[in-house]
């Protein structure tokens, strides 16, 4: 998995994902990038899914626990661009409950003012 990181307006951290997140390639690389920008003071972060091929079990655990640790320090994690095979992971788990999900960058940057 490649992940690349941009600002967006108002400070938020935009992480495009690009591959699988699956055991063993992208489940560590995803907590170990999340983990830098919130240990940087970066609250509110977006990851952007649209590139993203598979997820297994492990990367939904992964995302789950970046969502709780970035909760937990007073930040946000929202969704972007879901590919339909994850969307329906997520729903089919009750998960998509948990995340905030947007179809549109700039929509999604826009929620985290306020």
């Amino acid at each position: 998995m490649k992940t690349s990181v941009r600002e967006g307006r108002g400070g938020v951290q935009i992480l495009d994902l690009k591959g699988k997140i699956t055991i063993g390639s992208g489940d560590v690389q995803l907590r170990e990038t999340i983990n830098k920008l919130v240990d940087e003071g970066k609250k509110n972060i977006l990851i952007n899914m649209q590139d993203v091929t598979t997820i297994d079990s492990s990367g939904i655990g992964e995302l789950v626990g970046c969502y709780t640790s970035v909760t937990n320090k007073g930040g946000k994690l929202r969704l972007l661009h879901l590919p339909p095979k994850i969307n329906d992971v997520l729903t089919v788990t009750q998960l998509i409950t948990v995340f905030d999900v947007y179809e549109s960058e700039e929509e999604a940057v826009g929620s985290f003012a306020g």
